[in-house]
């Protein structure tokens, strides 16, 4: 089932939802101009098994409103835009799932919004204050590889709808790290269903010029009490080791998981692991926190 929900003024967001309504509703929360069909299928069908799954296209992506050239924003209203899209769609608590940039939106929610989350899962990420949300610039962690920083440089170029397609795979490719095995046709057709269903072959970018204030909060971190689950992606080129054992530690009571290989791309020899982990960890939570539903 399709939905458009509007959460800002002239703001509307596409979003998708599967699996039984009256299940524990789990909401994924893609990375930086990242279309919600990033989000594997088969990870969203492993998921929909036990819960109520959406996903959905942040502003500037995939189907929702081209915002940012007309009102500028900030990284912390793409949180405020997930807790709205929760009330359109009548959720008062969810189970959120935060990949790269979405894992710094779900750490907002946890610091600003935590009655409305069952539990949060966080991958591919770093805290608040550091990595890429390193405002301040002042953490000691480090921050994306050489050769990724340079490949990015070149994000918002023009180019035809075939040279497009080819420099995503390659961006693909430098962000699944050496890990495990790397299928540009796999990612050739996640692209195309992207381009399919946004419309266009322009490459995103309005998250990489919106406003990083307010971020820098990893201090805060510490007072989280909902059930948090940190997965690591040992070879993961944007957010290196250590930063999950960081974000599980700043946040204390959170557990640490490793998808042996993983990156920072989700290529079908991880769905399977990654969606155990997440699932083993919505279920425990729910098995204590009871059927509070939707």
């Amino acid at each position: 089932m399709e939905h458009r929900i509007p959460v800002a003024p002239g703001v509307e967001l596409w979003a998708e939802e599967r699996g039984d309504p009256a299940a524990p509703p789990l909401l994924l929360v893609m990375g930086a101009n990242a279309s919600g069909l990033v989000w594997p299928e088969a990870l969203v069908d492993r998921l929909a098994r036990q819960h109520r799954v959406v996903r959905y296209d942040h502003r500037d992506t995939g189907r929702s409103t081209r915002a940012y050239a007309v009102a500028p924003y900030a990284v912390r209203d793409l949180a405020t835009d997930a807790v709205r899209l929760l009330d359109g769609l009548g959720i008062d608590r969810a189970h959120v799932v935060g990949m790269s940039m979405g894992g710094t939106l779900v750490q907002l929610l946890l610091l600003d919004h935590p009655d409305r989350l069952r539990s949060a899962t966080v991958l591919a990420t770093s805290a608040l204050g550091s990595g890429l949300a390193d405002v301040a610039g002042d953490s000691d962690l480090p921050g994306p590889a050489p050769h990724v920083l340079g490949y990015w440089a070149s994000m918002g170029e023009e180019r035809d709808p075939e040279a497009e397609l080819a420099w995503r795979v390659e961006h693909w490719r430098l962000l699944n790290g050496d890990g495990v095995p790397f299928d540009p046709a796999e990612f050739r057709a996640l692209e195309e269903r992207v381009v399919a269903h946004s419309g266009s072959a322009r490459s995103p970018v309005a998250h990489a010029l919106a406003d990083p204030a307010g971020i820098d909060r990893g201090a805060e971190l510490a007072a989280v009490r909902v059930p948090t689950l940190v997965v690591e992606a040992p070879e993961d080129p944007v957010n290196p080791p250590p930063h999950a054992a960081h974000l599980a530690a700043v946040i204390g009571s959170a557990r640490l998981v490793t998808i042996p290989g993983m990156g920072h791309a989700l290529p079908a020899a991880v769905v399977e692991p990654l969606a155990d982990a997440i699932a083993a960890h919505t279920a425990a939570v729910d098995a204590e926190d009871g059927p509070r539903l939707p």
